[in-house]
């Protein structure tokens, strides 16, 4: 890594933060990654499987509401990076119980800054010299936009967020922000659409659609099926981050959008029409349940990831998707 040597990775048993430290370990060798999991049911250490075993990596099942733990671990390692993964992430969930989501996505991130300054800061907008090049990562979503019928959001948008979920992700991105405004903390922010990717948690959509087809149940879609989301493949979007996380500016906030706009039924369609390509097993016709429309379901998310282009050299092109999705979906149904 560029300047952090000593990087916490929280959150890293989850799909993300997983795709995350297997892409970046291997290749990183002069840097530690020392990941912290509260192993929460989203999370799977069998995801980190291929480095668990490499002198640069370390894991610890640690809370990031734990300060206690949190400050051991940044004593040990000398701390000087942080990239926060570690989120309640499930829309669905965050309706039924928004209280673990504001404990976690708030209090958790307001928790890793302040140790961040304590650790780092002898004043604000005053480094210790040896945390000079320290940085906070902070991973959010496209949700803390909201719902856009036309266009697309970019950086200077204002936060619209419609779940309990995308709600807390806005209010941690804020306090972010204000850390560095008011205490001169080195933070960045990303703001990505929708991954997939292989070992997702069952629960999210793509997951699901692949379960229902390669099992002949019907799929559960949301009212009309015409919401529309943006893809992007999870191996991408980790190297976007990295991107950020390496050159981005202090203070900055960077879409990842993948450029690629499905409404749901067109993504089941796809992903039909390829499973039924790549299985070896005999597929049904499709199946389709319409439910009713989940509370304050945003209709179409899309953001413009030019700032990402321009200033970093983002060298990400989207007519890859459909090769990233084929090849996704082909390695899911072998």
């Amino acid at each position: 890594m560029k300047n952090c040597k000593n990087i916490l990775i929280t959150g890293g048993a989850g799909f993300i933060g997983a795709h995350f430290l297997n892409q970046m370990v291997p290749k990183n060798s002069d840097t530690n990654f020392i990941n912290i999991d509260i192993l929460s049911y989203a999370s799977d250490l069998n995801r980190l499987k291929k480095i668990d075993s490499l002198p640069n990596y370390k894991f610890y099942q640690v809370d990031i509401c734990d300060k206690e733990k949190v400050i051991e671990i940044f004593q040990k390692y000398s701390i000087d990076g942080l990239i926060n993964f570690a989120a309640e992430s499930h829309v669905d969930n965050s309706i039924l119980n928004p209280n673990s989501f504001i404990k976690t996505n708030v209090n958790g991130t307001l928790n890793l800054l302040n140790i961040c300054y304590d650790f780092w800061m002898k004043s604000p907008f005053n480094y210790k010299p040896k945390f000079k090049n320290a940085r906070f990562h902070q991973i959010s979503t496209d949700e803390v936009y909201g719902s856009i019928e036309k266009g697309s959001f970019d950086e200077y948008s204002r936060y619209n967020p419609s779940s309990p979920y995308s709600s807390s992700k806005a209010s941690a991105d804020l306090i972010v922000s204000s850390f560095n405004k008011t205490y001169g903390l080195n933070t960045t922010i990303s703001l990505s659409s929708n991954n997939f990717g292989l070992n997702q948690n069952s629960e999210k959509f793509i997951p699901v659609i692949i379960s229902s087809i390669i099992n002949n149940y019907p799929i559960p879609v949301y009212g009309d099926g015409k919401n529309i989301r943006d893809w992007i493949s999870v191996k991408e979007n980790c190297n976007a981050i990295n991107l950020i996380f390496n050159n981005g500016v202090s203070g900055e906030s960077y879409n990842i959008g993948g450029g690629n706009e499905l409404a749901n039924l067109d993504l089941i369609n796809l992903t039909y029409r390829l499973i039924k390509k790549y299985s070896k097993e005999k597929i049904d016709d499709l199946k389709i349940d319409f439910i009713d429309d989940r509370f304050g379901h945003d209709k179409r998310y899309s953001i413009n990831s030019s700032k990402l282009y321009q200033k970093l050299n983002w060298d990400y092109n989207n007519s890859i998707f459909q090769k990233n999705f084929e090849q996704f979906i082909y390695n899911s149904v072998n």
